[in-house]
């Protein structure tokens, strides 16, 4: 556990999420166009390796998480967890009063609250993203959602340009909390395969 609930929630959807993939599922599309779903596994998993290393010191992920090479070499939750742990191991080490805390995600230093919730929003968008690909429930709650969503508003824009995030989908009536989030982040709420 890393001592932060947005964080330890997030975690646990990606897990569920990774846990949920039928062995032939591993190649499905996802509402990230470029990636299948093994891609977006090993874009979560850098991701959360990253904001371990810049919080430690220790080295970062073994390949780029923006060029996932979509082979995987294991068991993939054994993959997703080993990242999960060096995550949250690394949070569970963060003073929360301190003023700021280095991560990946520019301007990369940030107050430690909005510093996990980056790390949390990431690793809870690439576990709806999983979840969709493969036929799952969303594992967003409106709970988490909204929790999530001043934390999007604050670091997405910088990222949309680089295109790590794309273009805000328009509102819908009957949107809800998750529904809002996900159409920020620039992903289709109604997305399917």
């Amino acid at each position: 556990m890393s001592g932060w609930n947005v964080i330890d929630v997030s975690h646990e959807a990606l897990r569920k999420a990774v846990r949920g993939v039928p062995a032939d599922g591993w190649d499905l599309p996802t509402p990230c166009a470029q990636w299948n779903v093994t891609q977006v596994l090993q874009h979560a998993a850098g991701d959360q390796v990253g904001f371990a290393a810049f919080l430690t010191g220790e080295p970062g992920p073994a390949e780029n998480p923006f060029e996932p090479s979509g082979e995987l070499a294991g068991d993939p939750l054994a993959y997703t967890e080993a990242a999960l742990e060096r995550s949250a191991r690394a949070w569970a080490g963060v003073d929360k009063d301190a003023e700021e805390v280095p991560v990946p995600v520019p301007p990369n230093k940030m107050a430690p609250s909005l510093g996990a919730g980056a790390c949390a929003l990431d690793a809870a968008v690439h576990a709806w993203d999983i979840a969709l690909a493969t036929g799952q429930p969303s594992p967003l709650t409106p709970e988490l959602a909204r929790e999530l969503l001043p934390v999007a508003k604050s670091i997405v824009e910088p990222l949309r340009q680089w295109g790590a995030y794309a273009a805000v989908v328009p509102a819908e009536p009957g949107d809800d909390e998750v529904a809002e989030l996900l159409r920020y982040l620039g992903r289709n709420p109604a997305w399917t395969a």
